[in-house]
């Protein structure tokens, strides 16, 4: 079956990986559950995704009335920006959000603000569109605890703060997995080897927090999944590693930033110091791309995880 899927990979029983074509091929996921005749999606990419996600669907033998919940791990908008849009694709869905998020869902244009003040007018127009409101009445708060009845699974959430305040992850019993969001970082599937797949921390802006990162990361390793379902991109096996190179590349973040917090050139030199730190890692990893390879491949997640640890500086004072 999964030959004939155009933008989708089955990664774990009744699980997809939909490759919703933000920015580039397998850089931004959606997850498709389906379970007994009912689906849910999470995370949604864009307004621009939307086709995609729903062509799956249709691939599937599935029809947009199917979908029973749009669940978002957060609320940044290559995760959400497509979720008005999703919701008004698919009528009978609930959508699941962090209490944080909601207010967000149902009057966004804060949100679509907070991402041009980040990128700027055009980018975001470019990018994501225009973003759709939600009735408050299809909207579902989830926190720590939370279970979504899907078929004969229960998803079950986490409150996973660090990367963002509104941020859950959800495990799945059935898969043994766990969606992670941005939470347990970023795995980009170049630049896997034979040791598997790596795995960096993501301290996008606005709301990084090391502490409550690492505890999140802690807590989703206890449950001892068999695998996680980053939205970045794809299933990625053997956490107990993840988990030890996630914190090793945490903790030399901090310590990083905790050095340049004075520095009259402190965004550059973050973003010099980040690099070196990939790099490093990725030596390790048995990645075979230069310094210089990599630094182009990470331009974005350089200067955005340097702006990420830049605000938090600030805010320790």
């Amino acid at each position: 079956m999964n030959t004939s899927l155009s933008f989708a990979k089955l990664v774990a029983d009744g699980v997809y990986t939909v490759d919703t074509g933000f920015k580039r091929d397998c850089f931004d996921a959606s997850y498709l559950i389906l379970d007994e005749g009912e689906a849910a999606f999470i995370d949604v990419g864009t307004n621009y995704s939307a086709p995609r996600l729903i062509q799956t669907l249709v691939e599937l033998g599935l029809t947009p009335a199917e979908v029973r919940y749009v669940i978002l791990t957060h609320i940044h908008l290559d995760h959400a920006g497509g979720a008005g849009e999703m919701m008004r694709l698919c009528p009978n869905a609930q959508l699941i959000v962090h209490s944080r998020g909601v207010r967000h869902m149902i009057e966004p244009s804060a949100l679509r603000l907070g991402a041009v003040a980040v990128y700027g007018e055009d980018a975001v127009h470019a990018a994501y569109g225009t973003l759709l409101p939600i009735d408050a009445l299809r909207i579902t708060e989830a926190g720590e605890g939370f279970e979504i009845p899907l078929g004969s699974r229960v998803l079950r959430c986490l409150d996973t703060p660090g990367h963002a305040k509104h941020h859950i992850a959800i495990w799945d019993a059935k898969s043994k997995g766990v969606f992670t969001g941005d939470t347990f970082g970023l795995s980009y599937r170049e630049f896997d080897t034979e040791k598997g797949g790596y795995v960096m921390p993501t301290t996008t802006p606005i709301q990084f927090d090391p502490v409550a990162l690492k505890d999140s990361v802690e807590r989703i390793a206890a449950l001892k999944p068999d695998c996680i379902f980053p939205t970045h991109f794809s299933r990625v096996d053997d956490i107990p590693k993840l988990k030890s190179l996630f914190l090793e590349q945490l903790e030399e973040m901090v310590s990083l930033a905790i050095g340049l917090k004075e520095d009259v050139q402190r965004r550059e030199n973050l973003k010099k110091g980040l690099l070196d730190i990939y790099v490093k890692h990725l030596n390790e990893h048995g990645c075979r791309f230069t310094k210089d390879q990599i630094a182009d491949f990470l331009e974005i997640d350089l200067e955005l995880n340097a702006q990420g640890i830049e605000v938090w500086l600030d805010k320790l004072g």
